[in-house]
């Protein structure tokens, strides 16, 4: 039973009740059956045979034994051709290797509007964070070798209060990074699925009317996670002692797996709610939903990507660190000297190119690999593929949603 919206961009038909309704490839028709028309005049079965020498016709074909098909493959009546593939994926449940080269060939294809997307963004949240590293960030905490009681709780809450002044701009240029990087590399992945062309100006604006959702939902993933690190946490903090320690190192597992399970369960929310315009609630729901069953199988794609970005990321970032390092000399005395790093102009616009171009490369893959699981639940739950094949033009599936089914 599907109760769900539909594909809404590019605009698309609802997935419900249409599997009756709308056309798929054609089966094979190599059954015979009361409709089969045959002439009422047949010659005798002793005046028919097959050619007995090779002649011009050679030999006779070898039969296929029963239940295979042609090739050696096992064949059933309800096989269907082989998937169609108007842009990066068959339109057909994916398996993880095509999940990754659909995001790949989504780069290759759209790489224009795709750098210029990543590029742009993280030129601008490079800048801000080199300028909140020089300008907002608070000297290092000097920590005193052999303090007192008094000494280490003042020390304690010194370094908390910098670590928060430092944490806050960062999280808020991520979120802002993440935001205008998901919306838009979202439309661009939904636009290559069909084999379409999308520009930037294209995307904008059919990204900018879901921006208020997006943030919204942006902003609540870390306000989840916060709450629920504050829950495991607390009790060890409150009982103190040996006791507390104990509670805090088993809360502190707990509230690890508790994130990590609902970053899984939550992970398609924001394909659900860009492509399907729900609010953010709703693509909670929605996200929890496509994933239920299905959550190990998504947490070993999402984790591999994580593994693989890290990879990329960490080849292209070393050795601009290295070359930041030697062109700031400052830093490595400090480093040497046993202090806390402070970093100039030349390290941190060195390091920033860095950062440049290993989040051009990895951000699109991160997020095709998240469209193409929303999309790839949608075709083994609710059978997208047909929306999809309509939506892309492809003969034989028509250009209309079924009739009872609302169009976007």
């Amino acid at each position: 039973m599907n109760d769900t919206p539909g594909w809404a961009s590019p605009g698309s038909a609802h997935s419900e009740g249409q599997n009756a309704d709308v056309p798929r490839p054609a089966e094979p028709s190599d059954a015979t059956g009361p409709s089969t028309k045959w002439s009422s005049n047949q010659p005798p079965p002793s005046q028919w045979s097959p050619p007995s020498g090779q002649g011009q016709y050679g030999p006779p074909p070898p039969q296929p034994n029963p239940g295979w098909g042609g090739g050696g493959r096992p064949y059933n009546s309800w096989q269907h051709p082989p998937a169609a593939k108007p842009g990066v994926i068959p339109l057909r449940p994916l398996g993880m290797g095509e999940i990754f080269d659909g995001a790949v060939s989504t780069l290759r294809r759209h790489w224009r509007t795709v750098l210029t997307i990543t590029v742009t963004i993280s030129v601008i949240a490079q800048i801000a964070n080199t300028l909140t590293s020089l300008y907002l960030t608070p000297d290092p905490v000097r920590v005193d070798a052999k303090p007192g009681s008094a000494e280490a709780l003042r020390q304690s809450v010194e370094y908390l209060q910098a670590s928060l002044l430092e944490l806050v701009p960062t999280m808020i240029i991520t979120m802002i990074v993440t935001l205008f990087t998901t919306a838009l590399l979202t439309i661009v992945m939904s636009r290559s699925v069909l084999g379409r062309p999308v520009t930037l100006a294209e995307a904008w604006r059919e990204a900018r009317p879901r921006l208020p959702q997006l943030l919204g939902f942006i902003a609540l993933m870390p306000a989840i996670a916060l709450a629920v690190t504050v829950v495991g946490l607390l009790p060890g903090m409150l009982v103190g002692g040996t006791a507390g320690r104990t509670l805090l190192a088993f809360g502190t597992i707990a509230a690890i797996a508790v994130v990590i399970w609902l970053y899984i369960r939550f992970v398609l929310a924001s394909p659900a709610l860009m492509l399907e315009r729900q609010g953010v609630i709703a693509s909670l729901r929605r996200s929890a939903k496509l994933v239920q069953g299905a959550w190990w199988r998504i947490f070993g794609i999402i984790l591999l990507t994580l593994v693989i970005t890290l990879l990329v990321t960490l080849v292209i970032a070393v050795p601009f660190t290295v070359i930041g390092f030697i062109a700031d000399g400052s830093g490595i005395g400090d480093l040497m000297a046993g202090r806390t790093p402070d970093f100039g102009w030349q390290f941190l616009t060195i390091t920033g190119i860095g950062g440049v171009i290993a989040a051009a490369i990895t951000s699109p893959v991160s997020a095709g690999v998240t469209v193409l699981l929303y999309i790839d639940q949608r075709i083994r739950r609710e059978a997208l593929d047909l929306e999809l094949a309509r939506a892309a033009g492809l003969p034989g599936y028509g250009t209309e949603p079924p009739s009872g089914a609302p169009a976007n």
